[in-house]
């Protein structure tokens, strides 16, 4: 960034300000909070936010300086809670994506199965997952991935209330497209991209506060 572009000390000192208001507003709304999904809340949240994003870029524009804090962001959290606040029913979404690595260990896997149930035909990938996800539960292919020629991917969990279940058949044809981010409970990630930030492989969970 050139010299004409950087902000000034006193602009940096003034975003400075802006972030301290904001933690003041933050607070005050915390402690006048009026339910578990405040919107006065959830709005200073994002001022404080947004004034410590503004702060850091100012910082090091003018200091090659960064600050020792981190608010996640909009693409970090759950939007403000909208569904029911006594949920009769829910919903429970997964997704699970893995890469066929050994295709040979994936079909003798399900040419076991077949030998067992007397049937034929397992000789193909495509065959042999329909086989294999047919016979063994979602869960245990989880676990066992590795048995059955697989490497895992990305995956997700969401909690989702509702009022009320659903009518039988209502979603089959397409079971995903009425997941609204905004009626979720909490919702379980993993990710390669969280390795670099913590030791152990545990799931990165995203839960609204009680």
């Amino acid at each position: 960034m050139s010299d004409a572009a950087q902000p000034t000390a006193a602009e940096v000192r003034a975003a400075a300000e802006a972030v301290k208001a904001a933690l003041d507003r933050h607070l005050a709304a915390v402690e006048r909070r009026t339910g578990d999904d405040d919107p006065a809340v959830y709005e200073a949240f994002n001022a404080l936010a947004a004034a410590a994003e503004a702060y850091d870029e100012a910082l090091y524009d003018r200091y090659d300086e960064v600050t020792p804090f981190e608010i996640p962001g909009a693409d970090d959290s759950l939007p403000p809670y909208a569904g029911p606040e006594e949920p009769h029913a829910l919903s429970v979404l997964i997704r699970r994506d893995y890469a066929v690595v050994e295709p040979q260990r994936l079909i003798a896997q399900a040419r076991r199965v077949t030998d067992l149930d007397r049937e034929e035909g397992a000789g193909t990938t495509h065959a042999a997952l329909g086989i294999v996800f047919g016979e063994y539960e979602p869960d245990e292919i989880a676990s066992r991935h590795k048995e059955f020629g697989l490497e895992e991917g990305d995956s997700t969990l969401w909690v989702e209330a509702a009022d009320d279940l659903p009518e039988p058949g209502e979603w089959l044809n397409a079971p995903f497209d009425q997941a609204d981010p905004e009626h979720l409970v909490c919702r379980f990630d993993i990710s390669a991209v969280f390795d670099d930030e913590t030791d152990e492989e545990e799931p990165e969970v995203r839960a609204r506060q009680a």
